[in-house]
């Protein structure tokens, strides 16, 4: 029944169903990216019957290769339809942006400048659009592979943005940038891709200013106010376990509380949505703690 449901809406169909859940897909001009940018918005059951209510919000990234698209093509909306049909979870809002490539930081070259226009344009112009509270402990972020860590990077960049974050397989490389020069090098895909987001070579300070190790402890005094949960599969394929079980160790070396889980499991999908229900209900256990 959701699926058509959301089919339906899709198709610009809002007839009785304006009352369930419905997934709003827009596009924002970007000034700052010279560009539009694809989003969609997953909204609550009540918000077009209640139009005084405010809600907390939650942003989700996407892995490389996906789109705004890719909660609701993979299976996460029902995930997320099936915890609120249990109680489980609350009324917020969900929001995707597509970010490409880009790893939700601006480009060493300064040529695409997804940071800045993600905080100073993409942000409030949701936050203005849609009935969303405005307040730190009402907003937070979370994401998958690329978006993990452009999830982490957002909330131990601007822990005073963020009340919570969370990740699953987030893109944490413990390679050094000298070690990635080589894969560079190589012309390997990976490689490519590196250089274009962070310089060919890379840009070493641009590196550690947007690597989530080096921020978390640069700001480790802020981080204790952050809620945060990471997750990781024992088999990741490009080795992110590594990645996750560092910061796992450094957060508990800076006395910082944090929820870490490696599980059985590959870089996947299939993965992904396997712990998906864990990652919502820790986030809805602490909007409604904020609240």
């Amino acid at each position: 029944m959701r699926r058509l449901a959301l089919w339906l809406l899709l198709l610009g169909w809002v007839g009785p169903l304006r009352a369930e859940s419905r997934i709003e897909c827009n596009v924002l001009a970007s000034r700052i990216l010279g560009q539009p940018v694809h989003y969609c918005v997953l909204l609550p059951p009540g918000y077009d019957s209640a139009p005084s209510e405010r809600y907390p919000v939650l942003y989700f990234l996407h892995g490389l290769g996906g789109n705004e698209r890719a909660l609701v093509e993979s299976g996460g909306w029902n995930l997320v339809e099936d915890l609120r049909q249990a109680a489980k979870i609350g009324d917020f809002l969900m929001v995707t942006p597509e970010a490409w490539a880009s790893f939700y930081v601006n480009s060493a070259d300064r040529k695409l400048r997804y940071s800045d226009f993600f905080r100073e344009e993409f942000m409030p112009a949701i936050e203005s659009r849609y009935r969303i509270r405005r307040e730190r402990r009402s907003r937070a972020i979370t994401g998958i592979s690329m978006g993990g860590y452009g999830a982490l990077r957002f909330a131990f960049a601007y822990p005073e943005t963020f009340s919570a974050v969370s990740a699953q397989s987030a893109a944490l490389m413990t390679a050094s940038p000298e070690e990635l020069n080589s894969t560079i090098r190589s012309g390997a895909p990976l490689g490519r891709l590196l250089g274009t987001v962070f310089g060919n070579p890379i840009d070493i300070a641009h590196w550690r200013d947007n690597d989530p190790l080096v921020l978390a402890k640069r700001n480790q005094a802020a981080l204790h106010r952050l809620a945060i949960y990471f997750n990781c599969g024992r088999d990741d394929q490009y080795e992110f376990a590594s990645g996750a079980e560092a910061l796992h160790r450094q957060l508990d070396q800076e006395a910082v509380q944090h929820e870490y889980h490696l599980y059985p499991g590959d870089h996947s999908a299939s993965y992904f949505l396997r712990h998906f229900d864990e990652v919502i209900e820790f986030h809805w256990r602490n909007f409604a703690a904020g609240k």
